[in-house]
């Protein structure tokens, strides 16, 4: 048995303050979270890492409703603590969830964090939940990160029972590489503990908090990666026997038992995979203190990540084989297949089954047939004579008079469609801030195309990666027969047209209910529907930018709109 490492485990102790998490139900957008934003410090245990003093500024007075940025609407708040505070938002410019974290910007630890959020948001490592934005406006500073509602927390995951050992594996492994390539960029997350690791739906590992956590607290270390590196080792012991490696309850996890000290995942609960237990040791107990059996403690995410590579790998559970039902003969199987097998030695006589229609009814049978084959015949050939007869006295009677017009063997040409005013129209933008330039919008249908309108400029054609695209919706008054729709762009520019349904009653704000019914790219693009088209509301939908030389940046131009039938 080895004696406890001193090394931190997670953050400094704040067990005389209080998380004010917000109850609040958690659908958003984009589906159910499941990956609350918690700080339990009531949870944690203190080692080692040392904690500067609480901000004396008060927590920004925020609600929920609140826009930051014009942008960031906030929903709930999840965390209130230690001057800062952390809500689930939406960002209604994408529409997506995010997370926020908010301090006021004369907060202690407002440089830190700002520092700590902008050199994490470099990193870029997918397996990392993303710093999106940072920002310090109006007296406050704050951090937008990654929402995911479509993972779970391990503390979730482990409230269930200890993990099999190919997902603690898949784990420890994901985790271990991605800590050693943040090191190798000198960050460091200082609170990695089982709130701040995410399984995600497709069972990808992802960590929380990358250095944010760590500077919204004030913790640090004079050891970081060491430190990481036992946070690691902690959530493998966690997963392998469902209890916490230290004595104290945390993160809804039961204990070691007092004054035994540390003792191996393989003799706390029976059936832990063996490498794996003592792979756990060698990075909790890192300062030297191991047993016999164990091999020289891991002080580093690399030397954890070379330890794991050298493990014999750990594969997937077979998938359970179930068995086919027992074949089952029907009564329309013949010949031998249908009949039991005959016991050995036993001979069973065959019938031999007569030649088809060679019986008395079958003989009747076939005559019939042929005769109504025959008739049949005869009766066609017959209607063949008397119309080709018919065509021909036709021909040549006398009373009839042949012209060369023409105009009489030829198809009628169809009549070309006929203009349908459009008595109104409005700018369409579902993916963005719902307004685009509604000002000039009368300038599509006034009939000339020297006047246009415009939509906002992007710094790239695709829309700057932020939406879709952008669009007009036209009213036609009542639901009409469109036959045509002309587009006059200033630039070439990529078009879709789109229709309401013939039965819709008033005008859909839903770009879902909009059927795209053709498409092209040009500077006057004319857009055909393949099929009859009836529609009171039509939408012209923008999808790529031309380039405007005047300024450089990329804007939409509709010059002039023509509907007709």
């Amino acid at each position: 048995m080895a004696e406890r490492s001193t090394a931190a485990v997670d953050v400094a102790d704040n067990s005389d303050e209080t998380s004010l998490t917000a109850q609040a139900d958690q659908s958003t957008a984009d589906g159910v979270a499941k990956n609350r934003e918690r700080d339990t410090d009531s949870d944690e245990v203190q080692e080692s890492t040392r904690t500067d003093g609480p901000g004396k500024t008060s927590p920004p007075e925020l609600h929920s409703g609140h826009k930051l940025a014009r942008r960031y609407r906030l929903e709930e708040c999840v965390t209130r603590l230690d001057g800062f505070s952390s809500w689930r938002a939406v960002d209604e410019k994408l529409r997506r969830a995010v997370g926020v974290h908010i301090l006021p910007a004369d907060h202690s630890r407002a440089r830190s964090v700002l520092a700590a959020a902008r050199s994490s948001a470099l990193l870029g490592d997918p397996r990392f939940v993303q710093v999106l934005d940072a920002v310090e406006e109006n007296d406050l500073v704050y951090v937008v990160h990654e929402w995911l509602p479509d993972a779970t927390e391990l503390t979730t995951l482990l409230a269930s029972g200890p993990l099999e050992p190919y997902d603690a594996y898949q784990m420890v492994s994901q985790i271990a590489s991605a800590m050693a390539a943040a090191h190798r960029e000198g960050l460091a997350h200082l609170r990695l503990n089982p709130n701040a690791v995410l399984r995600t739906s497709t069972g990808q590992w992802r960590i929380r908090g990358l250095a944010v956590n760590a500077a919204l607290r004030g913790v640090a270390s004079d050891t970081p990666q060491r430190t990481d590196t036992e946070a690691i080792g902690a959530l493998l012991y966690a997963a392998l026997t469902q209890r916490w490696p230290y004595e104290s309850d945390a993160y809804g996890l039961s204990g070691l038992p007092k004054d035994i000290g540390l003792i191996a995942p393989d003799q706390v609960r029976a059936g832990v995979h063996r490498g794996l237990s003592e792979l756990s040791m060698r990075a909790l107990v890192n300062d030297g203190a191991t047993a016999s059996r164990h091999e020289s403690p891991c002080t580093t995410p690399e030397e954890l990540v070379k330890a794991i590579g050298e493990m014999p790998r750990i594969r997937p559970p077979e998938p359970a084989f179930t068995a086919p039902p027992e074949y089952q003969r029907t009564s329309y199987q013949q010949g031998t297949y249908g009949r039991q097998a005959p016991r050995p030695g036993a001979t069973q006589p065959v019938p031999t089954p007569p030649p088809p229609l060679q019986s008395r009814t079958g003989r009747a049978l076939k005559w019939a047939v042929s005769g109504l084959l025959i008739a049949a015949l005869g009766l066609g050939s017959w209607q063949l004579a008397d119309a080709l007869m018919d065509q021909g006295g036709k021909s040549e009677d006398p009373g009839q008079t042949q012209t060369n017009d023409g105009n009489d063997k030829s198809p009628k040409k169809p009549a070309s469609g006929k203009p349908i005013t459009i008595s109104g129209a409005r700018d369409f933008d579902p993916f963005g801030d719902q307004t685009e330039k509604p000002s000039d919008i009368g300038k599509v249908y006034d009939n000339s195309t020297a006047t246009y309108w415009q939509t906002d400029f992007y710094l790239s054609a695709d829309f700057g990666r932020l939406k879709p695209g952008v669009g007009i919706i036209l009213d036609l008054g009542k639901t009409q027969q469109v036959g045509k729709v002309t587009v006059t762009f200033v630039g070439d520019t990529s078009v879709e047209l789109r229709s309401a349904s013939a039965d819709a009653g008033s005008e859909p704000t839903s770009f879902d209910a909009y059927t795209k019914v053709a498409e092209g790219t040009g500077t006057k693009v004319e857009l055909k529907p393949g099929k009859s088209l009836k529609s009171r509301y039509l939408l012209v939908w923008l999808t790529d930018l031309p380039i405007q030389a005047d300024d450089g940046k990329w804007r939409g131009r509709v010059a002039d709109i023509k509907v007709t039938s």
